[in-house]
């Protein structure tokens, strides 16, 4: 496989070639050195879940009404992690199955997430997270399920990964990693609920477009 090209979190490599301890995290810086790998294991998605959470904590140090929504699937564990570090009450779930502009190429599983919303969101800032931002249509999506709820004074979005390939005119306003990945690759993030310490971020070929 050809090497993929990753943004990390900011990090220094010692001379001797081991990785050394992370410099205290400063806000808000985005993007790190750049590394090649096929996989991303715990340390590093740590790492990054901490800038996350360090940069949000900045930008929102005066914020009364602050709601973290994860994006199920994808969002759930991450928007749970995120609100132990900045310790926010008010935590939830989007389910977009019914906003999805493929809805009638993929019909919704049997099996899905709801909302789960229990605070109104009407006046708030909320943040949407979700582990992979592509190509923005999940944010689409996402957004008009939120609005379903209410007016939010402010929306913002957070991500584990970005890795670009954007079709709609979104951005995040957190980000932990951004990688970039060839064409024909996919980014697959295991985030496990029970043991962070089996965490991996996965680039894999895949036969057609995420």
């Amino acid at each position: 496989f050809p090497m993929t090209k990753i943004v990390l979190l900011e990090s220094s490599i010692s001379r001797n070639g081991l990785l050394s301890a992370l410099p205290e995290l400063a806000p808000p810086s985005k993007q790190g050195p750049v590394a090649k790998t096929k996989s991303l294991g715990p340390d590093v998605i740590d790492a990054a879940i901490n800038r996350l959470a360090e940069t949000i904590s900045h930008q929102h140090q005066s914020t009364r009404n602050l709601i973290l929504l994860g994006i199920a699937n994808g969002g759930i564990e991450l928007s749970r992690r995120l609100a132990a570090k900045l310790m926010v009450k008010n935590l939830g779930i989007l389910d977009i199955s019914f906003h999805r502009d493929d809805i009638g190429q993929s019909p919704i599983p049997k099996e899905f997430t709801p909302t789960q919303i229990a605070v109104d969101v009407s006046g708030a800032t909320v943040i949407l997270v979700d582990d992979v931002l592509y190509s923005g249509r999940t944010v689409k999506a996402a957004l008009a399920e939120l609005f379903d709820h209410g007016r939010p004074a402010k929306v913002e979005l957070a991500v584990l990964v970005d890795r670009g390939g954007r079709v709609l005119p979104l951005a995040a306003d957190y980000t932990g990693l951004t990688l970039s990945p060839k064409i024909g690759e996919k980014i697959i993030v295991s985030l496990d609920a029970a043991h962070a310490a089996r965490d991996l971020i996965r680039i894999e070929t895949s036969g057609r477009k995420s």
